[in-house]
């Protein structure tokens, strides 16, 4: 059975060191719509001296070529480290995406916990197909995707270090994971989802477990420890190592890592109007509305983190470090399917022990590090202007019945608002999968090109190729950390500021389809910048939309109208054209 999965994986290709001369022609193309003709020429000259035969550029290049014939993947341990490891600012808003789900129609407590027994049994369904490699393989235009990150989101979690986290997984060998976590009023439970037989526990046991859980964690003044986990990567790293410092409290950090992953059972949102209902429901996401509210509810380490409030509000939390969004969509679609099936057997009822509940002793030091943590989340929570928009005029069937690609469409209509909105175009990033490859994670499709700018300049008929995709991003990556471990002087390509304008995504955005009416959210990846995640359905489209309020220049709600209003010309402007032309 094992060694179904590494057929598959040793089948797949390797990823490819792209030819140098490529990416430097395509980087400078890249920085025309973006940059002065002054600051072209300049960059010109860098890129002139780094691309001279025997230069510095290809013994960079040679570099990696090595690099890339003695490992798996030449990129992904670096990327691992650069974009999620050694990232320093908090998970929270700035690394992990939110998912909102569909409101569920329960009012009550009964209802809230009925829900969660179901998803978890959803979940230990999945962690089966996973465990047993019998999770069908997927494609891409006909190529077969790494699956390997299917493997990683179960039993995981992130660990806080001074200058670099890391990543522990439970899914392997003998001392499998076999409980989830459980918070409910900021307490955390340990919860075995197994029978002694090995048996997952079916919804109406894990039913009655929950039970025992929310009556033994009434008390709703417990320090909130998870909001620790919210804070600043160095001083996590100090926190942490400060707390595991007394046994219990070690014991309790590890069960809560060990585990399969968490969930959160939420006191219910402040309530609010229809309109702005899956806004707030995007930011209790992110975040968990604050430290008033649910945010010591967590622990934003763990991978995954499946949120059940009160009011029916519902989604999930992943810290971004393991996987990309689609793994765990896949997850989610299939757990949204598995709670809608009637219930089959109707198990005996043996009595099962008590879920352990997980101590802390809060030292004064450790209760500093708390005040000091939910000030830091307090002030991010202020900070984030989250919008979710439905957008109802049309799906992603008008676009095909156009024989357009729904995401070039959007992509485009993105590049149309912000260039109504600030008169010029931007960095964009979107993020295209490499998982046609070995251990592939992403690269980057800049959807700012000449031929956008054109397009939204003039409004006229859109340049099918506008979106190429032809990704330079991770291999000039590549190219300045080859540098670093070589040890020589950073060459001026990477000191150029054309490079830092280039790298500064002012819209960071992502497709992330499901079957699912879902949609995930992300914060914005620069102080002045926008966060867009869309998932287009067949006759509407979800969009969330996040900016950060400290920026006077930005606001969510004004994206979202110039966003309908592009997509809307943009339909005037297919309908009016004979097809001909196109």
């Amino acid at each position: 059975m094992a060694c179904r999965f590494l057929l598959h994986q040793e089948a797949l290709p390797h990823l490819p060191v792209p030819p140098l001369q490529q990416t430097l022609d395509r980087y400078l193309l890249t920085l025309q719509p973006i940059i002065s003709e002054e600051e072209l020429n300049h960059t010109q000259e860098l890129v002139a001296e780094f691309r001279k035969p025997g230069g510095v550029g290809e013994r960079l290049q040679k570099g990696l070529e090595r690099r890339a014939k003695k490992t798996e993947n030449w990129l992904s341990d670096w990327w691992l480290k650069t974009a999620y490891l050694e990232y320093r600012l908090p998970v929270v808003v700035h690394s992990s995406p939110g998912v909102v789900l569909p409101k569920q129609d329960f009012q009550d407590r009964q209802g809230q916990l009925r829900f969660a027994a179901k998803l978890i049994e959803g979940i230990l369904d999945f962690k089966t197909m996973i465990d047993n490699e019998t999770l069908p393989v997927e494609y891409m235009g006909g190529k077969p995707l790494c699956m390997n990150q299917y493997f990683q989101i179960l039993s995981s979690c992130r660990i806080p270090g001074p200058k670099r986290d890391s990543i522990v997984n439970y899914a392997k060998g003998k001392k499998q994971s076999r409980h989830i976590t459980v918070v409910h009023n900021f307490q955390f439970f340990e919860l075995d989802v197994y029978n002694s037989d090995g048996s997952p526990l079916t919804t109406d046991q894990i039913f009655i477990q929950l039970e025992k859980i929310w009556n033994t964690s009434l008390q709703t003044n417990k320090e909130p420890i998870g909001i620790l986990t919210t804070n600043h990567r160095n001083s996590w790293a100090k926190a942490y190592n400060n707390l595991l410092k007394d046994k219990t409290n070690k014991e309790s950090v590890r069960t809560i890592e060990k585990s399969i992953c968490t969930v959160c059972l939420d006191a219910p949102m402040p309530r609010v109007s229809e309109d702005i209902y899956k806004s707030r429901v995007a930011a209790q996401m992110l975040h968990g509305g604050g430290s008033r509210w649910n945010s010591g509810n967590r622990w934003f380490d763990k991978t995954l983190q499946f949120i059940i409030a009160e009011d029916g509000s519902c989604g999930l939390v992943y810290e971004h470090a393991p996987s990309e969004g689609p793994p765990i969509v896949a997850l989610l679609d299939h757990i949204v399917e598995y709670t809608k099936k009637p219930e089959l057997i109707r198990s005996p009822m043996i009595p099962l022990p008590m879920p352990k509940k997980l101590r802390f002793n809060i030292t004064p030091e450790i209760k500093n590090d708390i005040e000091k943590a939910k000030q830091n989340l307090n002030i991010m929570v202020e900070d984030l202007d989250i919008k979710v928009m439905v957008f109802h005029q049309f799906g992603k069937a008008f676009p095909k019945s156009e024989k357009i690609s729904p995401d070039a469409f959007i992509q485009l209509a993105l590049q149309l608002a912000y260039y109504r909105m600030y008169g010029h175009a931007c960095p964009t990033y979107e993020s295209a999968s490499l998982r046609m490859f070995r251990l592939g994670r992403t690269d980057t499709i800049r959807s700012a090109s000449i031929e956008s700018l054109k397009f939204v300049q003039s409004m006229d008929s859109p340049d099918k190729s506008a979106i190429r995709g032809n990704a330079i991003d991770r291999h000039l990556l590549g190219l300045k950390l080859q540098a670093i471990e070589d040890l020589v002087s950073m060459p001026e390509l990477f000191m150029d500021t054309a490079y830092a304008v280039a790298m500064h995504f002012n819209l960071s955005t992502s497709q992330v389809p499901a079957k699912t009416d879902c949609v995930m959210c992300f914060g914005p990846v620069v102080p002045d910048g926008y966060g867009i995640c869309y998932n287009p359905m067949d006759e509407h489209i979800n969009f969330a939309i996040s900016a950060f309020n400290s920026c006077a220049d930005t606001n969510a709600d004004r994206m979202a109208h110039y966003l309908e209003k592009a997509l809307l010309d943009m339909r005037s402007l297919l309908q009016s054209t004979p097809k001909s032309k196109l």
